[in-house]
């Protein structure tokens, strides 16, 4: 892998990690273009990179971070996804992220889901506004939701998000919420698949996988901001619209 390459995908992860688009699809759909195959090797490049963007949320966020309150309501958030994805990660890495079509399915299906949530959701103007104050079970679920993820092309954002909403968070919340679980979230994956797979990395791929985290870095704080930006005056259906032509552009002239 080249530098530039690794660049490339860092901005990828970088934008797409916190934009209810998923990250993960669209690192081996680029990863596709690209000419680069799934190996065990890149499937850990691809994870190993989202650290950037946790480092992200970290730097705009670590007041939150310092808060007990805020850290036992992440603590319980975590759980069922650290439950589920550590039960499912040999299915998810064997027969999940290598297979394009499965991608390309799940952003679909995900991007008409999220279009059809927003017609028919309804804010309640009671709903949970202080991530502090969370009832420990609703966030919980939010958990519940977020396992979801595993299947590449879903989208964690997108799942905690529509969770989120559904138990009745408000907008703005819920999107922090996310935010701040994916620092747990991510962090356990890259760790559990860097250690799994170090082996597989020389000394000459640091300086990819280094370029890869400092991209992601820079271009999640960016797209951090435009994620609160934009939920505090719209709906998140043009992100279900683009899901849908993504889907169908790769369908059409990739993977005929």
């Amino acid at each position: 892998m080249t530098p530039l390459t690794a660049a490339v995908l860092g901005a990828v992860e970088g934008v797409t990690e916190f934009l209810p688009v998923s990250s993960t699809g669209h690192l081996i759909l680029t990863s596709t273009l690209l000419g680069i195959p799934q190996s065990d090797a890149h499937i850990t490049f691809e994870i190993a990179i989202q650290s950037g963007a946790i480092l992200a949320v970290v730097a705009l966020y670590f007041k939150s971070f310092l808060n007990v309150e805020v850290l036992k309501r992440l603590i319980v958030g975590f759980i069922p996804t650290a439950i589920l994805g550590f039960s499912l990660y040999n299915i998810a890495k064997t027969y999940l992220i290598s297979n394009e079509l499965v991608v390309v399915a799940a952003l679909a299906l995900g991007g008409v889901a999220l279009i059809l949530f927003e017609f028919a959701h309804r804010e309640d103007e009671n709903g949970f506004a202080d991530i502090a104050t969370i009832p420990y079970k609703h966030a919980a679920l939010v958990g519940v939701f977020q396992s979801i993820a595993f299947i590449p092309g879903v989208s964690r954002s997108a799942a905690t998000i529509v969770g989120g909403l559904l138990v009745g968070f408000k907008r703005l919340t819920i999107v922090e919420f996310s935010f701040l679980l994916a620092v747990p979230t991510m962090a356990a994956a890259t760790g559990y698949s860097v250690l799994k797979n170090a082996e597989l990395f020389s000394a000459d791929q640091m300086l990819t996988l280094a370029i890869g985290f400092i991209t992601s870095f820079a271009v999640a704080l960016g797209a951090i901001k435009f994620l609160l930006a934009y939920a505090r005056r719209r709906s998140f259906i043009a992100f279900g619209v683009y899901r849908i032509a993504v889907a169908v552009l790769f369908f059409l002239f990739i993977l005929r």
